[in-house]
């Protein structure tokens, strides 16, 4: 099984491990230090050897990070983790709300002149600490330092990972590696650039048509490139020992020479400030290399999906959808089970969930660990359910169910929130109201050039009536065989990407009732050009296709409060489920889906 259920962190460890990281603090002469959850590569996951902020404070969230000064260490989390962080982390850190308090203006707070901020290079990016520098002002230093203070006390500190790397397939691809490396090249030659330095794994493994081990949930090779754009020629920075048995055709030097490659090249040099670590600009710089600062070349490209990409995730979400509408039809049962005093768990959820995805016999991993919450926990809106949290399913708290797979041809997400037992009312108007703003983007139609921040507001707005809203995005990119979690295109008040054709991205309003209950739903969609109107379009329009067809729990919907189109939008919804689900599920499941999809 993927999924584990032990207490990543170890919160009773805290405050030896901040002594001794303030111990080294003062090794080096520095007052404050900035503990990302970042490694050198940005990734969202992150890989046990690069585990700092988990292993300082216990906290295991997906995003995050310390500063800890000589009498104070704050951890800043986003909405998404305010209640996990209090649950996580000792008292010796004060949870801090972000990013709502920025780092720069706490440690302004908290600093005086000639006070000395140190960094790890690798660790943190361009853009990070030219604003932290801006914030602080030239009376505080902020410094890369070496070695990390971290390292230098966590005595146990895993081994960097080895996962093999492995072909990916041109036909799902849709191009070869050499149509994208010329791709590339050509990008950066129409913009004078010689050079380009990449930092982020997905990047690299789309760009190549390869895939790795490295880190769970997401299957990327750690590795840097180096793009010669007159040469068409790349040079991978891995360990060899990761390529045993491919052959990529391209030289291969060693992670850490990167550096002195960087030192040794003539600009201009594409490096991407929001995303490269901070040491890539510093070698430049030492070696007087002119430095072009612009976007990841590939961010782009990789976000718009070709043809086979679209067709190949498209089988990936009918494969899943059947695993998930099987796993809904155990669920029904378990329900019955716990509604005569039967226990059933969260742990139990996400056990049968895998295991239904697994008897597709295709599944890699799980694109993220599954979210099952039941009742209180389901406000919790990362929520990683352990032997410590396990919580037994109660009539009357419904399931929130987030969770997705990685399968060679694609990569799924879906939130589905089930009703155990009988709703309360407001259950069913909380959920109606979420419904309404799925439904909203899934309508959707736009015209072309609007970004993400111009369609959040319509998953929002049925919420905002009443005075209710949720702090995470409304959507998010996602890869194919990738990272769940792909930018740069997103559904959010800060997204500024212009949506295009064939970026696909999440579907998932929300809205959590902290102690009480959380409700989300989730589809996956891919952006497409709009169908005619006859007669009334006079300029480009954009719409979204939807690829998950798994049914919604209607026990929870008021349909009083959906509008004729609404309805509507349902009923074509699930007789879409019905029709792609025929001859893919047993008699059982296929009686049970009959009634889960009956007209409202």
């Amino acid at each position: 099984m993927f999924q584990t259920f032990e207490t990543a962190g170890e919160r009773d460890k805290g405050p030896e491990r901040l002594a001794a990281v303030r111990a080294a603090m003062e090794k080096v002469e520095i007052d404050a230090l900035l503990v990302p959850r970042a490694d050198a590569h940005q990734g969202e996951y992150v890989a046990d050897r690069d585990a700092r902020l988990r292993w300082l404070t216990g906290f295991t969230g997906s995003a995050g990070f310390c500063v800890v000064t000589r009498d104070e260490a704050g951890i800043f989390v986003d909405g998404r983790y305010a209640v996990q962080v209090k649950d996580q982390v000792s008292a010796c850190f004060t949870p801090v709300p972000f990013p709502k308090v920025k780092a720069g203006d706490w440690l302004a707070d908290r600093l005086g002149q000639g006070a000395r901020v140190g960094f790890d290079p690798w660790l943190h990016t361009r853009a990070e600490i030219d604003a932290l520098r801006e914030r602080l002002g030239p009376g505080i230093g902020v410094l890369p330092v070496g070695p990390n203070p971290v390292n230098a006390v966590w005595t146990d500190q895993p081994a960097p990972p080895q996962g093999p790397v492995r072909l990916f397939p041109d036909e799902i691809a849709g191009k070869s590696r050499s149509q994208k490396i010329e791709e590339i090249c050509t990008t950066l030659e129409a913009a004078g650039q010689h050079f380009c330095v990449l930092s982020l794994p997905d990047s690299i493994a789309w760009l190549l048509n390869i895939r790795g081990s490295d880190i769970p949930r997401t299957p990327v090779p750690h590795a840097f490139a180096l793009i010669e754009a007159a040469a068409r020629d790349v040079r991978l920075f891995i360990d060899a020992a990761k390529l045993d048995g491919v052959d990529l055709g391209l030289p291969v030097f060693a992670p850490e020479s990167i550096v002195q490659a960087l030192s040794q090249v003539s600009g201009p040099v594409r490096v991407d400030r929001d995303t490269a670590p901070y040491i890539f600009g510093h070698a430049l710089e030492e070696g007087r290399v002119e430095i072009a600062w612009a976007a990841d070349p590939v961010l782009l490209p990789k976000a718009r999906k070709t043809e086979p990409e679209i067709a190949a995730t498209r089988a990936a979400h009918l494969r899943d959808g059947a695993a998930m509408c099987t796993f809904l039809h155990w669920l029904s049962g378990a329900e019955a089970r716990v509604l005569q005093g039967e226990r059933v768990t969260e742990i139990d959820v996400v056990r049968a969930l895998e295991e239904f995805r697994t008897a597709t016999g295709t599944l890699q991993d799980i694109s993220f660990e599954t979210i099952a919450g039941s009742g209180p926990h389901g406000a919790i809106v990362h929520y990683r359910v352990t032997q410590d949290t396990d919580r037994a399913l109660v009539p009357g708290q419904p399931l929130l169910v987030d969770s997705g797979a990685q399968y060679e041809d694609g990569t799924t997400d879906i939130t589905r929130t089930v009703a155990i037992g009988e709703p309360t009312e407001d259950q069913i108007t909380a959920f109606t109201r979420v419904l309404k703003g799925l439904i909203a983007v899934s309508r959707a139609r736009w015209p072309e050039g609007l970004a993400g921040r111009d369609l959040d507001a319509l998953a929002r707005a049925p919420l905002w009536l009443h005075g209710q809203d949720y702090d995470h995005g409304t959507g998010h990119g996602v890869g194919v065989n990738l990272s769940v979690h792909e930018g740069p295109q997103r559904l959010s008040r800060t997204s500024m990407v212009p949506l295009e054709p064939g970026m696909i991205l999440s579907n998932e309003p929300g809205y959590y009732r902290e102690g009480a209950f959380g409700i989300r739903l989730e589809n996956l969609i891919v952006v497409e050009p709009a169908p005619t109107l006859p007669g009334q379009d006079d300029r480009r329009m954009l719409s979204f296709e939807t690829l998950t067809w798994v049914p919604i729990d209607r026990r929870l919907i008021d349909t009083g409060a959906l509008s004729a189109e609404e309805r509507a939008w349902v009923d074509t919804y699930h007789e879409g489920v019905a029709t792609r689900m025929a001859g893919r599920l047993s008699p059982e499941v296929t009686e049970w889906l009959g009634r889960a999809t009956a007209p409202l």
